[in-house]
């Protein structure tokens, strides 16, 4: 019977207002006093009914809740025959809770959008060799799908055949379609754009990178902060001393009525409500631009952070080395870029995968009696051509003469902190490369954000010489800047911080940066959606957007403001309310509820003004 009379608590509160509404019309027409009291008592016990049993509940596991509160208020003003209250006080009461389950709800749709995302079907490859549509449930790693244009990939996978663009704004946030093809991988939930391709099944369920951005919003939505927990307990003892406050002014004034408005008007519905939907809001406006906030916990630390501390490559730099710029010295210069590229063709070192990418498409000719020097380069021969590639020691080695105009070129690259290949043809030299890891598009100006934010200091740990770090620190304005680190001396270094009573957050890219990640008061990983990053991290940039990171911060100050306002609002209105009752006659137990329940919509609109945050 409870079940029921809980189930049904909408449109109790519905037959309620209608009641209040017959009752007092018939007064206003036809005068008719045994309607309007008849209709008020029908009104007072429908509408009390659910309060009873939720108060009932509560004091069953032994909480003095605010229905509690309520529940005795009500009965009072029904004892003493003020029917008019007590069926308003009802009304006004499941109002309130109707307006902020819907409120709540709406600020929840992140989350819910996110489920209504994750596909139900696919396309299954069976025995026969035929596909098959199956329930998702159905398919197992290891099975073979096949996903036509504008279908939603049922999971996590690699793409064996075809080709086509996906749009991955479930994961990363970003509409922008990413192109793909065999051996790309793909993710539960985004859509196919166009093309048809073929996946097996890495992921399934709830192990998808989307499954895990699923349990994690939700997760973060559940937790609850400082303030909250700090809430939680003032509302145990708060409720308690307000039916004491309530019976001390009875025993003294003899005013049963005073009493019970003393009760409905101290009850702290805005002030448990207000926190907890600012942080649902911002957690939720965060899923929503490819950002996870793991919790309120970790909103209120970001809120208050004093330093931030980032890794270079593959955070602040593209991960990636690239030519940065090429000088050429004489003629033949296309027969050169194809002796070169059939060299580099031979090398696994890093720096060649970004010679052989600026070079192209080239004559490849064959390679024979090739040498590697360690640390200095590669020596072959290419065509009867003795092909010299490597740094200035190795040119030095191969009596290649430098001029004037090249040295001055040698110079100019290392000063930018460029990693330099040269490429002689029998010990003349014929190309310069300057190489290096770019640094991302626009990361200086979103640092130059996050300063505006508040963070005090910007610093820079990277494993690469200290020359090199300088450089990039230099460029993009930075607070300080460490090299040849390894990951322990890292994570020692974000220690020293914590230590010293800094709050810290580290940036990193969510893999070998595991340790300072775990270890810092805020781990930020750009980590494209990697078990690493999501598992360690406390915030996630899911497509390793940087600019996305001044939004992220931007989005938890904002939270951590509105989530101050909603408590001023709630204990505000509970002191007015309580001073206007004591002190003036213009607050009456109806007025007041109608004011406490106006205050919970306040801070429930408050909240949801997150939602629509934008960094300006």
């Amino acid at each position: 019977m409870q079940k029921y009379i809980l189930s049904k608590k909408n449109s109790i509160m519905s037959i309620s207002g209608i009641l209040i509404v017959i009752a007092f019309i018939s007064k206003w027409t036809i005068d008719n006093i045994a309607i309007f009291t008849w209709t008020l008592i029908i009104a007072s016990i429908l509408g009390a009914a659910p309060i009873i049993i939720q108060a009932y509940q509560a004091l069953r596991v032994k909480v003095v809740s605010i229905d509690v509160l309520v529940t005795i208020a009500v009965i009072g003003a029904f004892l003493i025959q003020n029917y008019e209250e007590s069926a308003i006080v009802t009304f006004l009461f499941l109002f309130g809770a109707y307006l902020e389950q819907r409120t709540l709800n709406k600020t929840r749709s992140a989350i819910k959008e996110l489920t209504e995302m994750a596909p139900e079907s696919a396309l299954k490859q069976m025995e026969n060799g035929e596909f098959e549509l199956v329930e998702v449930d159905e398919v197992d790693e290891g099975d073979i799908l096949l996903v036509k244009t504008g279908a939603k990939i049922p999971v996590d996978g690699t793409v064996l055949s075809g080709e086509g663009s996906v749009n991955e704004a479930s994961i990363t946030g970003e509409s922008i379609p990413v192109a793909k093809e065999k051996g790309s991988k793909v993710y539960a939930g985004t859509i196919l754009d166009n093309g048809t391709i073929q996946i097996v099944a890495d992921r399934v369920g709830e192990d998808t990178t989307f499954g895990k951005i699923i349990e994690l919003v939700e997760e973060a939505q559940d937790s609850k902060s400082e303030a909250e927990r700090f809430i939680d307990r003032f509302s145990k003892y708060y409720t308690p001393a307000v039916l004491i406050l309530g019976f001390v002014v009875w025993l003294f004034s003899k005013n049963i009525e005073l009493a019970i408005t003393i009760l409905v008007l101290g009850c702290p519905g805005a002030l448990v409500i207000g926190v907890p939907v600012s942080n649902v809001a911002g957690i939720g406006n965060g899923a929503r631009n490819g950002i996870l906030l793991k919790g309120s916990e970790v909103i209120n630390d970001f809120s208050r952070l004093d330093i931030m501390v980032f890794d270079k490559t593959g955070t602040l730099t593209m991960g990636n080395p690239s030519v940065s710029e090429k000088v050429y010295y004489g003629d033949s210069i296309d027969e050169t870029l194809g002796y070169l590229a059939s060299v580099e063709r031979e090398s696994d070192h890093p720096l060649a995968k970004a010679i052989l990418e600026e070079i192209g498409n080239a004559t490849i000719s064959p390679v024979d009696s090739t040498e590697v020097i360690k640390g200095e380069g590669i020596v072959a021969i290419v065509n009867g051509h003795r092909i010299a590639v490597g740094n200035v020691a190795l040119m030095e080695k191969e009596n290649v003469s430098l001029s004037e105009k090249s040295k001055t070129d040698i110079a100019r690259l290392e000063a930018k902190g460029d990693s330099l290949v040269l490429t002689s043809v029998d010990s003349e030299l014929k190309i310069l490369m300057g190489i290096r890891d770019q640094i991302r598009p626009g990361v200086k100006e979103d640092l130059q954000r996050l300063k505006k934010l508040g963070v005090k200091n910007l610093v820079m740990l990277s494993g690469d010489n200290q020359g090199t770090v300088d450089i990039v620190s230099r460029e993009l304005g930075l607070t300080k800047a460490y090299g040849n680190m390894l990951p322990q001396d890292k994570s020692q270094y974000i220690k020293k911080l914590i230590d010293d009573g800094q709050i810290v957050a580290f940036v990193g890219d969510g893999v070998n940066d595991s340790p300072s990640l775990a270890l810092a008061n805020i781990g930020i990983a750009m980590g494209s959606g990697t078990d690493v990053a999501i598992e360690t991290s406390d915030v996630v940039l899911m497509n390793s957007d940087f600019s996305r990171l001044p939004h992220a911060l931007g989005l938890a100050k904002a939270t951590a403001r509105n989530m101050k306002q909603n408590i001023v609002i709630a204990i505000g209105v509970v002191l007015v309310l309580l001073g206007g009752v004591l002190f003036s006659e213009w607050v009456n137990m109806s007025v007041g509820m109608l004011v406490h329940e106006a205050s919970i919509l306040a801070v429930i609109l408050n909240g949801m003004r997150l939602l629509r945050y934008k960094l300006r």
